[in-house]
């Protein structure tokens, strides 16, 4: 199923032995545009920590449930590796991370997650062959990414950026929609107000020129017609995968 990410902030977090809090935002990488972490606020648990939960560990909601089940203890949760979401994760703080829980690196392949397209993949060894053979623009980052820049960055901060066409500024970013079985981000939603009232677009990440995290703008390789004749969003209808081009 295709998730807005405003949607899932909120849902809880269910430990095999009881809730360890809410979901609070999402970290993704820049080079495949894949959520790596869900961030969890542990307030009424664990004070004013914030801790970090993979996607390997992440089953399937149920329908119409608001609560993410995930394969860990909340002891497992408690002892895990501290992390401040006011800085940039290091690979060598996400080597630690993963390490903790068990889990292999989803940058040993070439693929999405590890040499699969699911997270589900790299626990379980399947291979590319036993998967569908989408992969679109998704790729893992280098392994030689920078020590201190893993690539990671925060969706509720990407919130707001300015959409650029080709022949002018568009819109801005408005929020994202993922698929909740490969964790990618399959569509960014771009809210084209400024130009036409009310009006929500569509479109892939795979469309993207450029970024620019310190200007906070985002440049597309279509013009202005393109992104308003792109698929309508409509925030409270709930999208399958096969919903939109």
């Amino acid at each position: 199923m295709l998730r807005s990410v405003k949607s899932l902030e909120g849902f809880a977090i269910g430990a095999t032995d009881g809730a360890i809090g809410k979901v609070k935002d999402f970290y993704f990488d820049d080079e495949a545009w894949v959520v790596r972490y869900v961030v969890v606020n542990t307030s009424a648990w664990l004070g004013d920590r914030e801790v970090l939960i993979s996607p390997q560990a992440i089953g399937e909601a149920g329908f119409g449930a608001e609560i993410l089940p995930v394969n860990v203890t909340k002891e497992q949760v408690k002892k895990s590796p501290g992390i401040d979401t006011n800085r940039p994760i290091s690979r060598q703080f996400e080597k630690n991370f993963l390490g903790y829980y068990g889990y292999p690196y989803y940058w040993s392949g070439a693929a999405s997650w590890g040499e699969g397209k699911y997270p589900g993949t790299l626990l379980t060894g399947v291979g590319p062959s036993a998967i569908p053979a989408y992969l679109g623009y998704l790729r893992a980052p280098s392994e030689h990414a920078g020590h201190e820049d893993a690539h990671l960055r925060s969706c509720q901060a990407v919130k707001g950026y300015h959409v650029h066409a080709k022949d002018g500024e568009v819109g801005h970013i408005e929020g994202m929609i993922i698929d909740d079985r490969s964790w990618s981000i399959r569509y960014l939603v771009v809210n084209t107000s400024n130009w036409w009232i009310g009006h929500q677009v569509l479109v892939s990440p795979e469309r993207i020129q450029y970024v620019s995290w310190v200007d906070s703008q985002v440049g597309m390789d279509l013009d202005r017609r393109s992104i308003q004749d792109a698929p309508k969003y409509e925030g409270n209808v709930t999208l399958d995968r096969a919903a939109v081009a």
